[in-house]
C-alpha cells in the first residue's frame, strides 16, 4: 500500500516475476556490513532507535543482494502497456469471481469497514484483488532482501529504500515478527493490500481486535487498513469515482493527461472546452482529465476526487482505473448472481 507513487503496479510485476524466495545463484550474495554506508546505518540504528548491535548485524548480515531486483525496478512493465492491455491484465474472470467469493466470505468485515471509514466494500475488495488477487500473490521476495537491495545498492532511489528499511525493521520489532521471514514484492510491499514498511506502520490497523496489526496473514486487518488507507488519504463518502466523456473539445488534447492531481473543476473545464460534464455535478469539483488507449480507441474521462484518492494507493491513472472498473464488475456481478 503502499504510499509511493512510483512504483509500479504490484501485482503486475508479481505476475511477470517468477523469482522465487531461496532461488539463489553466484550473483546473490551477503552485504558486507563494513561498508561505511551500513556500517553508519548500523550505528545509527544502534544509537537512535534502540537496537542491539549484534542483534542487528545478525539480521542485516542474513540479507541477499537480489540483481533481479534491480532489473525489475529499472524496467518496470507498466509504462509500456496501454490501458487496453492493462484492462486485460487485471478485468478478468478469474478476479470479478474471486472478488464475489471474498466479498461473501468476509461480508461481515467489509460492512463495518465501510461504515467506519466511509469506503465502499466494492472499493476495498478491488484493491486486494488488483493488488494480490485476493491473497493469492503475496510476492516472492524476502523484504529484508529487497530493501537492502534498493537501500544501498540502487543509486536514483537508495535514500527512500533506506528510509523503509529502517521502517521495516521498527515494524518487524514492534509487532514481534522475525524480520528475516516477510515475503512480498520486488519493491518490499507486504501483505493482502502490499503495504510498503511506511505505510503498514501508519496506516495498517487491528481491525478484528485481537492487539496484533497483521496484514501479513489476516484478511480483517487488511480490509481495515486498506479503508482505513483511503479514508486518511481523502476518500469522500458518498460521492462518485469518475465521469466519461464524449470527447475532449476541439483542439482541448493537451488539457488531459497534465497530472494525477485536479487541474481544475469542473466548471472551469466546461469554459475552457465547451464540453457539457454530464451528471449534474457541482461546476466546483475538481476534476483531473484523463485519456487513456481503449479497445477501440482513446477514452476521455473527469476524474473526481476520489478517483485521485486511489492513486494515492499506486501514482497511477490505469491502477486506479482498473480498481474501479473491477469493483463495478464485481458489484454488477453481485447483484446478478
Amino acid at each position: 500500500m503502499s504510499s509511493l507513487r512510483w512504483l509500479v503496479f504490484l501485482s503486475l510485476l508479481l505476475v511477470l516475476s517468477g523469482t522465487v524466495m531461496g532461488e539463489y545463484d553466484e550473483e546473490q550474495h551477503a552485504f558486507d556490513l563494513a561498508r561505511p554506508e551500513i556500517a553508519a546505518f548500523i550505528d545509527d540504528l544502534v544509537s537512535t532507535e534502540g537496537f542491539n548491535r549484534q542483534s542487528i548485524q545478525d539480521v542485516l548480515g542474513a540479507a541477499r543482494y537480489q540483481p533481479r531486483i534491480i532489473e525489475s525496478i529499472s524496467k518496470p512493465a507498466e509504462r509500456t502497456l496501454t490501458w487496453a492491455e492493462y484492462r486485460r491484465i487485471f478485468i478478468t474472470s478469474s478476479r470479478i469471481l474471486g472478488g464475489q467469493e471474498f466479498m461473501m466470505e468476509h461480508r461481515d468485515a467489509l460492512k463495518r469497514a465501510s461504515a467506519e471509514y466511509g469506503v465502499p466494500a466494492e472499493i476495498i475488495t478491488a484493491v486486494i484483488g488488483v493488488e494480490t488477487l485476493y491473497g493469492r500473490y503475496l510476492g516472492h521476495y524476502r523484504v529484508l532482501d529487497a530493501l537492502m537491495t534498493l537501500g544501498f545498492d540502487y543509486p536514483p532511489r537508495k535514500r527512500f529504500f533506506k528510509s523503509e528499511l529502517r521502517h521495516f525493521l521498527l515494524l518487524t520489532r514492534d509487532e514481534g515478527q522475525d524480520p528475516t521471514t516477510p515475503v512480498g514484492s520486488y519493491a518490499g510491499a507486504m501483505g493482502f493490500g502490499q503495504f510498503i514498511s511506511s505505510s503498514y506502520r501508519n496506516y495498517a490497523v487491528d481491525f478484528d481486535g485481537d492487539g496484533i496489526r497483521d496484514i501479513w496473514t489476516n484478511k480483517t486487518d487488511a480490509i481495515g487498513s486498506v479503508a482505513n488507507y483511503l479514508a486518511l488519504h481523502g476518500w469522500r463518502e458518498g460521492e462518485g469515482i469518475i465521469v466519461r466523456l464524449s470527447g475532449p473539445g476541439e483542439g482541448k488534447e493537451a488539457l488531459f493527461n497534465q497530472s494525477l492531481k485536479a487541474s481544475s473543476t469542473i466548471g472551469e473545464f466546461a469554459e475552457k472546452t465547451g464540453v457539457m460534464v454530464p451528471g449534474g455535478l457541482d461546476v466546483e469539483i475538481p476534476v483531473t482529465p484523463i485519456r487513456l488507449a481503449g479497445e477501440t480507441g482513446d477514452e476521455y474521462w473527469l476524474g473526481l476526487p476520489n478517483f485521485y484518492v486511489i492513486t494515492r494507493y499506486n501514482h497511477s491513472r490505469l491502477y486506479a482505473m482498473a480498481v474501479l472498473q473491477l469493483s463495478e464488475a464485481i458489484t454488477e456481478a453481485m447483484e446478478s448472481s
